[in-house]
């Protein structure tokens, strides 16, 4: 297995960017009769880091997973960087050809 970043261009610097998640997701509860003081923190998973770009990134989050997900998965790294996990190194030249086909220079993998 090997791991990639996955990275979009930024609609408003044209740099290459990729999401990183910095800290867990926080869900709180609120009831009708009661106070809870209950905060559970939620790591996010790949597809919902991805879909956290939309409005970021030049191209749609959705049509990214459709096409990343036919080769790999999508995974948050140890450091919360958005990834991609891949079979072997002639899987991860596949994606990276469709993904220039598909998105010219807008959506790019890397280690």
């Amino acid at each position: 297995m090997i791991r990639l970043r996955l990275f979009g261009r930024c609609r408003i610097y044209h740099d290459p960017v990729s999401p990183v998640l910095r800290a867990p997701a926080q869900v709180g509860w609120k009831a009708w009769f009661r106070s809870i003081e209950l905060v559970t923190p939620q790591r996010l998973k790949g597809e919902e880091l991805l879909m956290r770009t939309r409005g970021w990134w030049t191209a749609e989050p959705v049509e990214v997973a459709e096409v990343v997900k036919k080769y790999g998965r999508l995974i948050v790294g140890e450091e919360g960087e958005l990834m991609v996990e891949l079979v072997d190194q002639k899987v991860a030249e596949e994606l990276s050809a469709v993904l220039t086909e598909r998105f010219s220079d807008q959506v790019l993998i890397a280690p």
